[in-house]
């Protein structure tokens, strides 16, 4: 796809993570918006993946560790037909197999099951390694969130992938700078990300995770790197793509009401028409 399809299609996995989040009334917006740009890049270009046949065996891996964006994961997998996009409104709903995170056991697409910050990455690892031992050349993805990083488990996982060689793996870092308590430097500064993952051993990429032409050549770019894992560090903006919502901490972990999700719906589709333009 070029950047121009993709940035549309991004911008319809945006919809859908409102239209999801408005209709469980409650969830996590800002993360998700902030991630859909480099989410729907993977899988509508980057990876090896077939959702008619999810469990496929060569299939590059992605985990999503900092699960509580599972909206935005779970729009992805809908929009790319792992199951129906009409099923996004049934998010949190008893019963729903679209939980408040990702479950691997009833979710078509879903690598890893996630929820408890820091523990990702070492799953991640782990399908890394086993890559190796196997002999088989999947890719593993794993997105963290700049503060899930403060975990300790992160840098245990990043220093065991950096010691192993495993340039089978890229860790994405959705640098959006806030967390539910406010900025990350506020909570425990995770700064310098980029020095801390070159210490461990790992090619740093530092984009703006937000630009479809530096995310395709971020990805394009650690493909060539040999020897050792890539770490993405990914600058966004926390609920990109909605006004009220963007840079706002609050939005960290809310649902939109009736008045703004009309109001978010109408600016995401004024984006969406802009781009047909381009």
């Amino acid at each position: 796809m070029t950047n121009a399809e993709l940035e549309k299609k991004a911008n319809e996995v945006r919809q859908s993570i409102v239209t999801a989040l408005h209709s469980a009334k409650s969830g996590h917006p800002g993360g998700s918006l902030s991630a859909a740009d480099i989410m729907t890049y993977l899988y509508f270009e980057e990876m090896n993946v077939d959702p008619k046949n999810p469990k496929m065996a060569d299939r590059d891996r992605f985990v999503l560790s900092k699960g509580h964006v599972a909206p935005a994961l779970y729009s992805v997998l809908a929009h790319k037909g792992y199951f129906p996009v009409e099923d996004l409104v049934t998010l949190r709903h008893t019963g729903s197999y679209l939980q408040g995170h990702p479950d691997m056991k009833h979710i078509p697409g879903v690598d890893m099951s996630a929820g408890s910050l820091g523990q990702g990455l070492s799953c991640a690892v782990g399908m890394a390694q086993a890559g190796k031992m196997d002999d088989k050349d999947y890719q593993v993805y794993a997105m963290c969130g700049d503060g899930e990083i403060q975990e300790g488990q992160i840098w245990e996982a990043a220093m065991w992938a950096g010691a192993h060689h495993l340039d089978n793996l890229t860790v994405i870092v959705d640098n959006n700078n806030l967390q539910i308590d406010g900025t990350v430097e506020e909570v425990c500064s995770p700064y310098p990300i980029d020095k801390k993952f070159e210490a461990f051993n790992f090619h740093v990429i530092n984009i703006n995770g937000n630009d479809m032409e530096e995310i395709r050549n971020a990805f394009a770019e650690a493909k060539k790197v040999k020897g050792m894992p890539v770490a993405i560090i990914a600058k966004t903006t926390k609920g990109k793509g909605v006004s009220f919502m963007e840079n706002q901490v609050g939005w960290h972990g809310k649902a939109p009401n009736d008045e703004q999700y009309e109001q978010a719906m109408e600016e995401l589709k004024k984006a969406g028409e802009a781009l047909c333009q381009k």
